[in-house]
């Protein structure tokens, strides 16, 4: 099948209601090839509506949409093919250890050598040296990190990760964005919802601010912020961030840790 569209995921006027709440009312935007995108919104604002739209697993009422060059209504299993979606929480088998999982997934997904894809994404994650303990055992920013993985075997042209740092700690959620930044390094085309402001201050290339339905504003973030008046300036002596102040002392606490064991 030829592609309907240059872009990766384009959306115009998708609709979606359940009985009597109208959750999606409008929805039109489109996601550059290899970007980074991300739909911005408060908690109910539709945002896993519209993801679940995209991956095929709910049908919308009005609209159309396109991911990877396939209709999500009349071409469905194409579509399914072509992406991959993360949930919220982390779906790894906490029973197996982290290669288990991704050999375990690239064998269903009847990929050749699961052994050595699962080489290969323990070691572009960072997760090699825990690649043979159980899943359980692993940090919330690990086991995200093997969720991500995992979602790359078959290498699909698109992912969408839903709220991925949700219930994170600060280091954690750092070490998912390094996750997210080596997915669109490798040509990926990610779509990620969330409703940090900072997450998606750092990661994306254009940002969708998804209110009651609908895209109230769509633009990268330079063109976000000329929506709003020129800024006054003042002098205001510059202040750590709590994230700042928490990860130096983290940090801090863990370089005399290890000073100790190896004077010891």
């Amino acid at each position: 099948m030829t592609a309907l569209t240059a872009a990766a995921i384009e959306v115009r006027g998708i609709e979606k209601s359940f009985k009597d709440l109208h959750v999606l009312r409008g929805v039109d935007f489109a996601v550059e090839r290899g970007s980074i995108f991300a739909l911005l919104g408060s908690n109910g604002a539709g945002k896993t509506t519209l993801v679940r739209i995209l991956s095929t697993l709910l049908r919308t009422d009005a609209g159309t949409a396109v991911v990877s060059g396939f209709d999500v209504s009349s071409h469905a299993a194409e579509v399914r093919e072509a992406i991959s979606l993360t949930g919220q929480f982390a779906a790894v088998d906490e029973v197996l250890t982290g290669r288990e999982n991704l050999v375990l997934v690239a064998q269903l997904r009847h990929q050749r050598n699961p052994a050595a894809i699962a080489d290969a994404l323990l070691d572009r994650f960072g997760l090699s040296e825990a690649g043979a303990r159980r899943a359980g055992t692993y940090s919330g920013g690990m086991r995200r990190r093997l969720d991500i993985a995992m979602s790359l075997i078959g290498d699909p042209p698109v992912v969408f990760l839903d709220e991925p740092t949700t219930g994170l700690d600060p280091e954690a959620r750092l070490e998912v964005w390094a996750a997210v930044r080596e997915l669109a390094r490798g040509g990926t085309t990610v779509l990620l919802t969330t409703q940090y402001l900072d997450e998606a201050e750092q990661l994306a290339d254009r940002i969708a601010i998804l209110h009651e339905g609908t895209i109230i504003a769509n633009g990268t973030l330079d063109e976000l912020k000329r929506l709003l008046p020129p800024a006054t300036v003042e002098y205001v002596e510059k202040q750590p961030t709590l994230e700042q102040i928490f990860l130096t002392l983290v940090g801090d606490k863990s370089d005399k840790a290890r000073e100790k064991g190896t004077a010891s």
